[in-house]
């Protein structure tokens, strides 16, 4: 038995290259790295500064990992639930307090919706990859300058701002009106 489904198999692929792209990039400016890194980047630019190491130099990297884990695990999760119109009477009444009382509940209503949720989740994953790629471009500068480019805040922000877009989207497409 496959660890993740076929769909989730194909929407994890732009993510695993990502996640070695970044990788490769990162091993091959290590060895060109400063003594110090930036260990913390503020408005005003890098606040704080750390020694090189493995741990500090491929922290993003290693925390991408860890969210492209979590984040598959949701993803295959939403696609084996059994969704709100293929559950028996008996295997719903246990809900129907809480759809009396809320609209928000954690199942999707029908496949199709659980399908768009879990792409969605990946394509969100990626947008978060994508941010992270820029945090690179600071950590991974061949001279420890404390100037970040202006455009960075925009560059972290605005793939996981369409990344949540795309998946309150997704999870909102969903709703019974």
């Amino acid at each position: 038995m496959a660890l993740f489904s076929r769909p989730l198999r194909l929407w994890l692929l732009p993510n695993a290259v990502l996640l070695f792209g970044l990788a490769t990039w990162g091993t091959l400016r290590y060895p060109h790295l400063p003594g110090r890194i930036p260990q913390h980047i503020g408005v005003d630019g890098v606040d704080a500064w750390t020694d090189r190491s493995i741990g500090s130099a491929f922290a993003l990297v290693f925390v991408y990992a860890g969210v492209t884990l979590l984040m598959a695990g949701c993803a295959e999760l939403t696609l084996r639930v059994t969704p709100r119109d293929e559950m028996s009477s008996a295997d719903a009444a246990p809900f129907a307090a809480a759809q009396a009382a809320s609209s928000l509940l954690n199942r999707p209503h029908n496949r199709a919706s659980a399908h768009r949720i879990a792409c969605a989740l990946m394509v969100f994953n990626t947008c978060i990859g994508i941010s992270f790629a820029a945090g690179c471009g600071v950590l991974w500068r061949s001279a420890p300058d404390p100037n970040v480019p202006a455009y960075f805040f925009a560059a972290m922000t605005l793939p996981l701002l369409v990344g949540s877009a795309v998946t309150v989207a997704a999870a909102a497409s969903g709703r019974k009106r």
